[in-house]
C-alpha cells in the first residue's frame, strides 16, 4: 500500500529530527501538497523539503496540529507496530507498580499520540483524542483485548479535544460490561472511581507520588483537601494517620463517593465534606474561624489556552493565599497546577508572593510533577504539564 506524501516546506524539519512528533499547518509546503486534499485520519508520508523521507504520520488538515508522526520509514501504522508499542508501555508499568492501577497509554510519550489508557485491574478507559488515532480505534482494541484480556473496555471519548479534531463526544463500553465504580489502590490506599460518570477516566492516577507526600506530615494533623473530587488526597490523609479530614468540592456526586471511600479505609469518623465552589467554601471557613495544619490545593486547570495566562495566573494566586490564611503557624501547604502554559517556575512565584502578600515566609520543601506511568517526552514540553510544590508557611 501506497501512502500519500505530506511535503514539507523549507527548514521545517528540524523539530521532527530532534524527535518531535507534531507537524503544524503552518510548517506544510502547500503547493506541493495542499491540505484539502487529505481526508482527517488518513495516513501519510512526510517529508522535508529536499524529498527526504521523515515517518509516517496521521494527518487532520481541520485541525492546528494538522499531522502527528506515528513511525520511521513509509510503511503504514497498524496492528504489529500498534501492540508492539502497547507491550512496551505496559512492559514499564508492570515493573514500576505492583498493583494493575496506573495509566496504561500516555499519548506522545508512549509513541501513540491521541491515545490515553488508564488501567483498574480488569478494567480499562480510553480515549482516543484524535482523529488519526480514532481511524485506528479497532487495531488498539485488539491489541488491547490481545495484551490485556480486559474484562471490559469503556471508551470515555468526551475530553473537549475530540471536539477540536471534528469528532463526536460518546462514552460508550465496546467490550464485556463496564461497572459504574472500578476499584483501585494507590499508596496503599483504596479507593471507588466513577467509571463512566467521573472526570477525565475516572481517576487522576498523575498526582500518586505528590499524594504520599503526606504520609510525612499529617499524623494527628487537620487537614483539608480543595477540589477534592472523590477524596483522592483527604482520604489519604486520614489513611496516613489526620485526626480530621475535610474535603471541598462542587460537585455533591464527587463529595458522595468520597464518603464512601472514606467508609471503604475505615476513616468515616474523622472525615467531613464541604459542597460548594472553592473560593465561596475558602471565605466562610475563614469566616467561621476555621483553622488547619494541612492544606491540598489540587484545582482544574485554570489556564485552558495561552491568552488565559494572566487571568488563570491570578485565579491561582487568588486560591492559594485563601488557603494561607486557614493554615496554622508552620503549617503545610501543598499546591498543585495541571495547567500545561504555565511554568513551574510561575507556581513557586505564586507561593511566595501569596505568602508575602500576607506577611508569611513560605519554605520550599518538595517539588513534583506527574507519576512516571506519565512519562515525558523529552522533545514535546507539553506533556510535562503537572506541577506540585509542598512547602511550609511560617510567621516571617
Amino acid at each position: 500500500m501506497t501512502l500519500p506524501t505530506l511535503r514539507l516546506a523549507k527548514n521545517e524539519e528540524r523539530r521532527l529530527r530532534g524527535g518531535h512528533l507534531w507537524i503544524y499547518s503552518n510548517e506544510v509546503d502547500k503547493q506541493a501538497s495542499p491540505l484539502k486534499s487529505f481526508q482527517a485520519g488518513e495516513q501519510v508520508v512526510v517529508e522535508s523539503s529536499q524529498g527526504k523521507t521523515l515517518g509516517v504520520a496521521y494527518i487532520n488538515p481541520q485541525s492546528l496540529i494538522c499531522a502527528r508522526l506515528l513511525s520511521g520509514g513509509q510503511q503504514p501504522f497498524g496492528q504489529a507496530m500498534i501492540e508492539q508499542r502497547i507491550a512496551q508501555a505496559l512492559a514499564l508499568r508492570e515493573q514500576l507498580f505492583s498493583s494493575p492501577c496506573y495509566r496504561l497509554v500516555y499519548g506522545e510519550s508512549d509513541l501513540l499520540p491521541g491515545l490515553v489508557v488508564d488501567r483498574f485491574g480488569d478494567h480499562l478507559s480510553v480515549q482516543f483524542n484524535t482523529a488519526g488515532m480514532e481511524a485506528l480505534r479497532e487495531p488498539v482494541l485488539k491489541a488491547l483485548d490481545k495484551l490485556l484480556s480486559p474484562a471490559s473496555i469503556l471508551l470515555r471519548n468526551d475530553a473537549s479535544v475530540r471536539k477540536l479534531e471534528g469528532l463526536p463526544s460518546e462514552v460508550v463500553c465496546v467490550h464485556g460490561e463496564s461497572p459504574e465504580d472500578v476499584e483501585l489502590t494507590e499508596n496503599g490506599v483504596r479507593f471507588l472511581a466513577p467509571l463512566s460518570s467521573g472526570q477525565k477516566t475516572g481517576w487522576f492516577y498523575d498526582q500518586r507520588p505528590n499524594r504520599a507526600w503526606l504520609r510525612d506530615i499529617v499524623k494527628d494533623k487537620r487537614v483539608l483537601d480543595v477540589f477534592s473530587y472523590v477524596g483522592s488526597f483527604g482520604v489519604q490523609a486520614g489513611v496516613f494517620g489526620a485526626r480530621e479530614v475535610w474535603c471541598n468540592d462542587a460537585s455533591e456526586l464527587a463529595l458522595e463517593k468520597a464518603h464512601e471511600n472514606a467508609a471503604l479505609n475505615g476513616i468515616g469518623e474523622r472525615f467531613n465534606t464541604l459542597q460548594g465552589d472553592a473560593f465561596a467554601a475558602l471565605k466562610q471557613l475563614k469566616e467561621d474561624g476555621q483553622r488547619f495544619d494541612v492544606i491540598i490545593v489540587d484545582p482544574p486547570a485554570f489556564i485552558k489556552r495561552k491568552k488565559d495566562q494572566k487571568e488563570g495566573i491570578l485565579a491561582y494566586r487568588r486560591i492559594n493565599e485563601q488557603a494561607m490564611r486557614l493554615l496554622e503557624p508552620g503549617g503545610y501547604l501543598l499546591s498543585a497546577s495541571c495547567s500545561m502554559h504555565m511554568p513551574r517556575e510561575s507556581l513557586l512565584d505564586i507561593v511566595r508572593a501569596a505568602s508575602r502578600h500576607i506577611d508569611r515566609h513560605a519554605q520550599i520543601l518538595a517539588e513534583g510533577m506527574q507519576g512516571a506511568d506519565h512519562p515525558v517526552h523529552p522533545a514535546i514540553p507539553e506533556t510535562r504539564y503537572l506541577k506540585a510544590v509542598l512547602s511550609r508557611i511560617c510567621r516571617s
